[in-house]
């Protein structure tokens, strides 16, 4: 699936929808915060990776799509947590940058701020990037893999 800006998705999220993931992203930062001063900024700081929306947007998608389909009469029930899961995958791939972005900052802050900043935004978006090249690079070989093999079931390879 190619990476693309959809702003018609922003007419179809209702206010109270924008009202959970504010509410849910606050929660998670006044949860991170009672962390960090209870047990220090480094504890607490492994906790401002956690992905404070990804549950709202998770169920926010599914229902979304589940409307779309039952929109027009059909079942939707696993196209919205096919979006869902997708939307996950999506963080998942992200996380693997942000890991990169904290790496590298760490190691570099000390030299440059600024440079620091720069080289970790850098390493940021080659991980994301590589990450979500190499996995659609992996489901493109398997689907034709799994096609292969079915046609092979059917005795037209050998």
């Amino acid at each position: 699936m190619p990476v693309k800006l959809s702003l018609s998705a922003l007419k179809r999220t209702r206010w109270y929808e924008y009202g959970v993931r504010f509410l849910l992203g606050g929660l998670a930062t006044v949860f991170t915060g009672v962390i960090g001063a209870r047990f220090g900024v480094a504890v607490g700081g492994l906790f401002l990776a956690l992905p404070a929306i990804l549950c709202a947007s998770a169920t926010l998608i599914e229902s979304h799509e589940r409307r779309a389909k039952e929109k027009v009469g059909l079942r939707g029930q696993r196209r919205g947590q096919q979006a869902a899961a997708l939307d996950a995958a999506g963080a998942g791939l992200g996380s693997m940058g942000l890991a990169a972005f904290a790496a590298v900052f760490c190691a570099t802050v000390p030299a440059s701020v600024i440079g620091a900043f720069a080289a970790a935004i850098l390493a940021w978006t080659a991980v994301s990037v590589s990450a979500w090249l190499l996995r659609r690079k992996l489901r493109f070989t398997m689907r034709h893999q799994g096609a292969a093999k079915s046609v092979r079931g059917r005795g037209r390879l050998t």
